[in-house]
């Protein structure tokens, strides 16, 4: 009998041991099928039905009831603790292709009991194993979310009340036939699944059944991770939290094997029960599953191994038998996997999830798809053109908006028709249905049509107390059905709120309502109401300070709620005036955001950066905001006044294709835009004929075209390797002109090139200890092209060196790059050094470990002269000229240093508010391995080391990520077309992108034929032991060869029971008696040095950073490659890995291979101990630099963890106790300790 003792049961052997499901109903019934006539489905009851009835198998529950009840009971004598009731295709909507409509109920009443019956006998023979039954309700054979018209995305031909209202009637009859379980399953589309759980949720509010437990189980439909209807496994999750849940998983369409990376993903988010029961292999070309018992039970073991699952079981082609030895299988291994502690972030969902965690300072609410905000989207829709609608829509995701606010609220509209069909649309739309929706609407009505349609978790915009406390909780409760969070406006029955006071009290009161009913606090979002100032009224005028300390008492006082606005209101009496309304909007966020401010409805499109309102619009706005002055209004209005005057329009040029036959000056520019060198010499010479000087040429056309090349870079309109070949086109023509020049010698600066007057110099360098230069050499072209000098003086260069070489030149600004941590020490370095010696040139700071905040607190202090720190290439350009502009780099100082003030003070903040454990404390709350449950894996197939040299190119290339490739070009596809291969159809740089692929797969052939490059490396083992928080390694005769030190997490982590990792927590204790080991690998690509160099001396700089990007590239994808071999042959224990490209490159694997000097351990002085112990530099020929750097630049190094709970982490922020204990047990001083660890 069923009872909330039930779920404390269910709970309690949960947790105790892994439970078993059943599996395939319809395996089954199809083996007994070919003896099963027509006349048996219909039996006496439907002999004369108007319909055939063979294959309608839910029927067989009342027409051969002998024949389920023996298939019951073969599965729980194989083993299940849970059964499934034969009720899969149980719903009105499925049952109407037979016309059985009119027996849904009894149909599954009677399938109820027969699984009862079933379940009461085996739990009486055997009363320590309680069997339950479990109610299944299938996903029906339509879908809520996807059109089955082509030519019309927004048709469907089931609705979700018709989806709820047949799932309402499944229940009823399944709960009165006497179901333990309701088991929502195999879902395809989550919209299904949200009016099914709507349905249940109802049901056990109206009968007050709280004691029957939910199951969820998705299906993964094919290898892209993502369910029929495009949500990822995380999405999924999130999109089925509200409806509590037991346990959720992952059922049908897959094999154990490419189940397993998607299960992951689920059991890491999942603060629930995770279930698995995939299908037993994929089908053969006949449709039918060849995998035996075994098979299946082996491939099942890695979720076992890796502890992704509490329940198991098996969908099509399992039989009894693969049952039995799932359970057998699943028997050795006890409980393996403890749900994730609660989450108390808000997390939302389109296709994919969105968590708004701490490093989410604020979440950008597109505001244009609001017939009340914009009038081009009121137009489209009363129009009836939801085609270019769309368009509105998307344009806001690509501007940034990570929600999507929908509003249809307008007089003309039939809301609730325009809401649906618009939000059916967006459901066809990848691009933009990626992002979760914010259903907007002052009618509740509007509100459910706008969800009805949406799979995802959205947010509902909104309820108040307007109407009265009874009308707020009705509506919330729906809200809480639909698995929304909820927007909840500052008004009560006196009306809106105006003072921080009143908006605090509503607040309060609302809060504490919503969350009696089991609200999630972290759900709840306040709408404190940002309202007009600036309007001439005197009493609006402190309505932003109102606004803002608002938001700072709310945040102190209702935990976990959160806080949102919409933003144009502030700025309604500037309509039409832009450029004044952007900026108000983003000087108010930008202090709202510090009180607390969550999100906001904004334009994500247009909105300025703070630090880039220019000066005298910035004081007045903030003057406006926060009521400094009677005046403030007054001051604005002239403002505006003055700027409606000024504003002006642009025009466009066109060009004319026909290059060739345009004048040279143009055919000169056509050629640097377009990288086109097949005509440079032949331009060039006759512009050297008709000018005066040669230099003139340089002065006149080139640096013209080169003028054009820079706006386009500038705005977007051209890409870094369109501006490299420009480059390449531009030291062509000069190239071609410089023994002309050398004529002119006497009138010319003797190292001139570009023109002599005026002309700026910047020199650049990679710091001491540091090899990698793509960056820094891309930095030089781009600079390069816009007229500066440029005096590289490459990698590795000492401080002494490059102040003496700056000093030399004269040069106007200094440039250091660096990749690894320990070049932010140098750059400390070089910047007290330019102090000491009186430089007073500004210095640039970049590189990929560079950061603002490290710039602002570590290098800026140090250094009296201006330091500006250069995120990417593109940005360079405006910040050299800006900083060497004398009308402009005042005002631009002043900016940077204000910013920089803001870090330092937020790093001082930071730093107080940490709260580490003591290093004692966080070994204690270790990850505590049972190595005897959960053995270290076999041994190695040899203990020492092992080279590989020469290794062939081609066998790499399916190892390649081509990902970061693009990124070192700096060309970005947007959403869904970020990654390789899909950037190719990225709009706006999907065409760059693939020409540039082609190029590189050219380049790549061509090294390949002709053996340009060479890869080498070694993969060594060792015997290994932990020693608290260092790794001892051991050779094959058990002599100590060396100790790997490691660093513990100390931060005080949110969740109690996360364990404070270190990566000897991942090897067996030298107390454990247990034989571990650890790996170690070293790989490089030699030649690519040496063939850049050369390239760079014949002015191909393209050519150069190719190379050097496609090395980098090989080294990554040998470290790959040489993982998997390690981890199927060298080492062995993942022998029956068969993985694809992609699950390789997303981590899909056993094992990691983290690398010194990175997160999991952050101290680079680590890869000595590797070189020493496995002679690397003696057997690869991979030096290490003074700084630990690698030579070649194109190397790669980690350190092989093979158990199932190894995992990556980052060491984070460390306390001082853990350096002093750290320095100690390396033998190093507290100083150099603290040097090395500090950045």
């Amino acid at each position: 009998k069923m009872g909330k003792d039930t779920i404390e049961t269910l709970k309690k052997i949960i947790k105790e041991r892994v439970v078993i499901i059943d599996g395939a109903m319809g395996t089954m019934i199809q083996k007994i099928r070919p003896k099963l006539t027509e006349e048996d489905f219909r039996g006496e009851i439907l002999k004369d039905h108007e319909k055939p009835l063979k294959g309608n198998n839910d029927l067989l529950s009342i027409t051969k009831p002998e024949e389920i009840l023996k298939i019951h009971e073969q599965y729980l004598e194989a083993g299940a603790d849970i059964i499934e009731t034969n009720t899969f295709s149980g719903t009105t909507i499925a049952q109407a292709d037979y016309g059985l409509e009119h027996m849904v109920y009894e149909l599954n009443k009677a399938s109820a009991e027969l699984a009862v019956k079933a379940c009461k006998k085996y739990t009486e023979k055997n009363p320590n194993k309680p069997r339950f039954a479990a109610g299944a309700i299938g996903p029906t054979n339509r879908t809520a979310s996807i059109s089955p018209k082509v030519q019309d995305p927004s048709f469907r031909n089931v609705t979700y009340n018709e989806l709820k209202k047949a799932y309402r009637e499944q229940i009823e009859g399944l709960v009165d036939g006497g179901v333990d379980i309701i088991f929502i399953e195999t879902i395809f589309d989550c919209l299904n699944a949200k009016a099914g759980i709507h349905a249940f949720m109802e049901f056990k509010e109206e009968k007050k059944r709280d004691d029957i437990p939910l199951f969820i189980s998705g299906t993964i439909t094919d290898r892209s991770g993502r369910t029929l209807s495009g949500q990822t496994p995380e999405a999924f999750y999130v999109s089925m939290k509200h409806s509590g849940m037991l346990s959720i998983g992952l059922n049908c369409a897959l094999g154990a094997d490419l189940m397993i990376p998607h299960l992951k993903q689920l059991s890491n988010i999942s603060e629930v029960f995770i279930s698995a029961y995939p299908n037993a292999g994929l089908p053969n070309q006949f449709g039918e599953y060849d995998q035996t018992p075994e098979q299946m039970a082996k491939a099942i073991e890695p979720m076992l191994k890796q502890g992704l699952v509490n329940m198991l079981g098996g969908c099509c082609g399992s039989t009894p038998g693969h049952i039995k030895a799932i359970a057998e299988m699943a028997a050795k291994y006890g409980s393996v996997r403890e749900p994730k502690p609660k989450n108390m972030n808000l997390r939302l969902s389109g296709l994919k999830m969105f968590e708004k965690t701490d490093d989410v300072v604020f979440m950008n609410i597109g505001e244009r798809c609001n017939v009340a905000g914009s009038r081009r989207f009121k137009n489209l829709i009363k129009k009836g053109n939801f085609t270019k609608a769309l368009e509105v829509a998307r344009s806001q995701v690509e501007s940034g908006a990570q929600v999507l606010d929908i509003n249809m609220d307008d007089g003309l509209l039939d809301g609730e028709q325009s809401m649906r069909k618009f939000c059916n649309l967006i459901a066809s739309e990848p691009e933009i249905s990626t992002i979760p929706v914010m259903v907007d609407s002052s009618k509740f009505h509007v509100i459910e049509s706008g969800l009805q349609c949406l799979q995802g978790k959205c947010i509902v915009n909104s309820i108040s107390l307007k109407a009265g406390e009874e009308q707020f909780l009705k509506e919330a409760k729906e809200v809480l059905k639909y698995g929304a969070a909820v927007v909840v406006m500052a008004f009560d029955e006196e009306g809106q709120a105006t003072t921080a006071e009143k908006k605090v009290a509503i607040s309060k009161r609302a809060y504490d309502l919503l969350v009696s009913i089991g609200f999630p606090p972290q759900d709840i979002i306040f709408d404190t109401n940002i309202l007009t100032i600036a309007t001439g009224i005197e009493e609006h005028n402190n309505y932003g300070v109102e606004f803002i300390e608002a938001c700072k008492e709310i945040k102190r006082t209702l935990p976990y709620a959160k806080l949102s606005g919409g933003v144009s209101n502030l700025s309604f009496s500037f309509q039409r005036l832009n450029k004044l309304r952007e900026s108000m909007h983003s000087a108010f966020l930008y202090h709202a955001i510090k009180a607390g401010l969550d999100m906001g409805i904004v334009n994500a499109g247009a909105l300025p950066v703070y630090s880039d309102i220019e000066s005298e619009l910035l004081t007045l706005v903030e003057a406006a905001i926060f009521n400094k002055s009677s005046m403030a209004t007054e001051n604005l209005l002239a403002y505006a006044e003055k700027y409606r005057e000024s504003m002006k329009g642009g025009t466009k040029v066109k060009d004319n294709l026909e290059w060739r036959n345009q004048s040279l000056e143009k055919r000169i520019e056509h050629a640097l835009v377009k990288g086109i060198d097949k005509f440079i010499v032949e331009d060039t010479e006759e512009a050297r004929l008709k000018a005066e000087k040669p230099l003139h040429v340089i002065e006149g056309p080139l640096m013209d075209g080169m003028n054009v090349v820079g706006d386009l870079f500038g705005s977007g309109k051209m890409f870094l390797p369109q501006v490299i070949k420009s480059a390449r086109v531009m030291k062509t023509a000069v190239a071609h002109l410089i023994p002309f020049m050398e004529e002119e010698k006497k009138k010319l600066e003797a190292q001139g090139i570009l023109s002599s007057s005026g002309r700026k110099k910047v020199l650049l360098a990679t710091v001491k200890g540091d090899v990698h230069d793509i960056g820094k050499n891309i930095v030089g072209v781009v600079l390069g092209c816009n007229n500066y000098e440029i005096i590289d003086l490459g990698v590795m260069v000492p401080c002494e060196t490059i102040l003496e070489e700056a000093k030399k030149h004269n040069v106007d600004v200094i440039g250091v790059s660096g990749l690894i941590t320990p070049s932010l020490d140098e750059m400390v370095h070089i910047a007290k050094e330019m102090q000491s010696k009186n430089f007073k040139v500004p210095l640039l700071v970049g590189g990929a470990t560079t950061s603002r905040m490290h710039t602002a607190v570590k290098i800026t202090p140090h250094y009296d002269g201006h330091v500006v720190h250069v995120l990417d290439a593109s940005r360079a350009v405006n910040v050299v000229n800006t900083i060497l502009d004398p009308e402009r780099v005042e005002e631009f100082m002043e900016d940077i240093d204000d910013l920089y003030e803001d870090l330092r003070e937020e790093h001082i903040s930071n730093l107080q508010s940490y709260s580490f454990l003591s290093i004692e404390e966080a070994r204690q709350r270790k990850l505590a391995i049972d190595f005897d449950k959960h053995p270290p894996v076999k041994a190695p197939s040899f203990i020492g080391e092992k080279v590989i040299d020469d290794f062939p190119i081609a066998d790499l290339l399916p190892f390649i990520d081509w990902s970061p490739f693009f990124k070192t070009w700096e060309i970005r596809g947007k959403y869904p077309y970020n990654k390789y291969p899909k950037i190719f159809e990225d709009p706006t740089v999907g065409k760059q992108a693939k020409q540039l692929y082609t190029e590189a797969m050219d380049t790549l052939k061509d090294i390949m034929e002709k053996k340009s490059l060479v890869v080498r490396g070694l993969v060594s083992f060792y015997r290994a032991a932990s020693v608290g928080d260092d790794i001892e390694l051991f050779s094959e005769k058990d002599e100590k060869v060396g100790v790997l030190y490691g660093l513990r997490q100390q931060l005080v982590k949110e969740r109690e029971n996360d364990p404070y990792l270190c990566i000897s927590d991942f090897i067996a204790p030298s107390s454990s008696n247990k034989q571990d080991h650890l790996g170690m690998f070293a790989g490089g690509v030699f030649g690519a040095d040496e063939m850049a160099a050369d390239l760079k001396k014949n002015n191909n700089d393209y050519q150069a950073l190719m190379i050097q990007a496609i090395a980098d590239r090989l080294a990554e994808a040998f470290a790959e490659y040489m993982h998997k071999e390690t981890r199927v042959n060298y080492w062995g224990y993942a022998n029956d890995e068969n993985l694809t490209e992609a699950e390789l490159l997303s981590i899909s694997y056993q094992g990691i291979r983290p690398a010194p000097g990175y997160p999991s351990q952050p101290d680079h002085t680590e890869k000595q101990t590797m070189w020493k112990i496995s002679n690397i530099a003696e057997k690869t020929k991979i030096e290490l630099t003074d700084s630990n750097m690698m030579l070649p630049g194109s190397a790669v190094s980690a350190l092989y963890f093979a158990h199932p709970q190894s995992q990556y982490f980052a060491v984070g922020k460390i306390n001082k106790d853990q350096v002093s204990s750290y320095a100690s047990r390396k033998n190093f001083s507290m100083e150099d300790t603290q040097r090395l660890l500090g950045p």
